[in-house]
């Protein structure tokens, strides 16, 4: 059986096994078997995958910023990504925040300011979270590391923006070095790198469906159904607006600017939408869709190399669309009207939110309560959300990496032919 086809197989199979179970949650046995065996397996395979993930980010920006210095192309690719980022980041929080209006979801669950709401337990630490965040100044001056090493070693912990500058600069620098492209020792070890570190992905994906199996089934044992039932409207609001920005947005960019076929191109990458969806990290899916991207999608390595590892953390639309409803959805839960100006602020801060918010799971409710409560909206307010984040943190992710693909495919259908063929 094709991986897609058994990573569908193990996703069904432990939503379908954990909500049956989920009444049982009481249970010793089965909380033991969910704590002390199946979360292990989802943890251990996840950590092999992140263990990857520095020294490709590393190795891959490096090479394709090299590969695009040498053929003087790195400022068309790198202007054109930046483009297409706002473009579809800006298209997602239009589509979300229109269905929002027009589909009020938060209209039928109104509440008095200071109201307890469900999981408001878990609102202190966002809180915490949302205070530790900088001041813009301060993100700006940050984005230049003074110990890339230790950037490296804290970048799944919110350092790995400043980590990939860095890896931009050094491969700004490697391109200007003097000498044949096989003469560079550097550029063959950074290759090689990459290389084993594709091997290592290749290895890990066979455990791939028992992995995929463990974290849904405890997703859905932990959470069940029942969260969904007084938040149906609101999260079926925020799923419509993603499958929007998935078949329509995407597919329309894909078609006009790609000039390709969005069903063969969403059907090459249908395992990476399966693996986000049941990991919930860009981050970690990063590895598989720089595979996926040059050997089913045969996309310039050099382009996607580039595009992909900057898109993990820097364009996250399906987040920015979440963001903008869920902000939307709160005010209209607490009766408040927010004018055109201040919708306008929600849409703006949104897609920066989108474009600065950590590739992993939750990353983005800590940004999600501060453009709430630049308009007014009570912090207790995120409390109604937390029980269903998870499920829409795992489509949301599988949008953002859908994004990611789709514009490394329109900046590869820029590329200039000569600098194309450079590619590894």
């Amino acid at each position: 059986m094709k991986l897609h086809n058994t990573l569908l197989a193990a996703l069904v199979a432990g939503a379908v096994l954990g909500a049956a179970l989920h009444p049982y949650a009481d249970s010793a046995t089965l909380a033991a078997i969910s704590a002390h065996l199946l979360r292990p397996i989802g943890q251990i395979f996840l950590r092999s995958i992140f263990m990857i993930v520095v020294p490709m980010v590393f190795s891959a920006l490096v090479l394709g910023v090299y590969q695009l210095g040498r053929g003087h192309g790195l400022s068309g690719v790198a202007g054109r990504t930046l483009a297409f980022t706002l473009v579809l980041s800006a298209s997602s929080v239009i589509v979300g925040m229109v269905l929002v209006n027009v589909l009020r979801p938060g209209m039928g669950l109104a509440l008095a300011d200071g109201t307890t709401l469900p999981g408001a337990g878990g609102v202190e630490t966002l809180q915490a979270n949302a205070a530790a965040i900088k001041p813009l100044s301060d993100i700006v001056i940050e984005l230049i590391p003074r110990n890339p090493i230790d950037s490296a070693v804290r970048a799944l912990d919110g350092e790995m923006l400043p980590f990939m500058v860095f890896a931009l600069i050094f491969g700004v620098a490697v391109s200007r070095l003097r000498g044949r492209d096989e003469d560079l020792a550097l550029v063959r070890v950074l290759e090689q790198i990459f290389e084993a570190c594709m091997i290592v992905v290749h290895f890990v994906m066979r455990l791939a469906p028992f992995a995929v199996f463990a974290i849904v089934f405890n997703t859905a044992f932990t959470f069940g159904t029942g969260v969904f039932a007084s938040l149906l409207y609101y999260v079926v609001t925020v799923v419509a607006g993603l499958l929007i920005q998935q078949f329509v947005v995407y597919s329309v960019l894909l078609w006009t600017v790609a000039r390709r076929s969005p069903f063969e191109f969403f059907r090459a990458s249908r395992e990476v939408y399966l693996y986000a969806f049941s990991t919930a990290s860009s981050n970690a899916t990063l590895p598989l869709s720089l595979d996926v991207a040059e050997r089913k999608l045969h996309l310039p390595p050099n382009v996607s190399r580039f595009v992909l590892t900057v898109g993990s953390t820097a364009n996250q639309n399906g987040t920015a669309l979440f963001e903008g409803v869920t902000v939307l959805f709160l005010a209209q839960v607490y009766g408040l009207d927010l004018t055109a100006g201040q919708q306008l602020r929600v849409m703006l801060m949104s897609i920066v939110a989108g474009i600065g918010t950590a590739g992993v799971p939750g990353g983005s409710l800590p940004m999600v309560m501060i453009v709430a409560q630049s308009v007014g909206i009570p912090a207790e307010g995120m409390g109604l959300i937390l029980g269903v984040d998870r499920f829409l943190d795992m489509c949301r992710s599988a949008v953002n990496v859908s994004g990611d693909l789709v514009i490394a495919a329109m900046v590869g259908a820029k590329q200039p032919a000569t600098t194309a063929a450079q590619t590894a």
